[in-house]
């Protein structure tokens, strides 16, 4: 018999705590470097899309424009990133990552990797890859959920792909 659905056991809980209690080491440990959660995550796209625009970059990290120029502005007066103007459109920045930026991805990068680590103790690595591929589908399967519900989308497979 399935858990009742407000079990902590059930599938949504366990989830839920899994995420929280992760950001929860993440944000301990990212304290030694002197950045937040947020901070980190803005570096982390940006080493990944360099040259994004800042509206883009808002978009992809799911946040309001404002939060995100709040974030910026205390990446770029610690030398982080650097706004430069776009050519095409004057009105709008690029985001770019500073040469001590790629030396806090790489020191972040490793934060995760020993995260991971303690996360992943005692589980084999086979368990651990259905684990990845049985939430991939999950998320595709939601994913398709919420694009069906908007007018105009490109219909979806049940993988996800369309």
């Amino acid at each position: 018999m399935p858990d009742a659905p407000d079990s902590p056991d059930t599938f949504g809980f366990l989830i839920h705590d899994v995420a929280r209690l992760l950001r929860r080491q993440f944000n301990q440990r990212v304290q030694g470097l002197g950045m937040t959660q947020e901070q980190c995550r803005v570096i982390l796209h940006l080493s990944r899309h360099e040259g994004i625009q800042q509206v883009a970059l808002a978009e992809l990290l799911e946040i309001k424009p404002i939060t995100l120029a709040r974030l910026l502005d205390k990446l770029e007066e610690s030398g982080l990133i650097e706004r430069r103007r776009n050519p095409d459109d004057r009105r709008a920045f690029r985001l770019y990552l500073t040469a001590s930026a790629h030396t806090v991805v790489r020191e972040i990068l490793q934060l995760v990797v020993t995260i991971r680590a303690d996360a992943n103790q005692g589980i084999p690595a086979s368990d651990l890859e259905k684990l990845n591929s049985v939430l991939s589908r999950l998320k595709a399967n939601l994913l398709s959920v919420e694009l069906q519900r908007i007018p105009g989308a490109p219909e979806q497979t049940p993988g996800g792909k369309s």
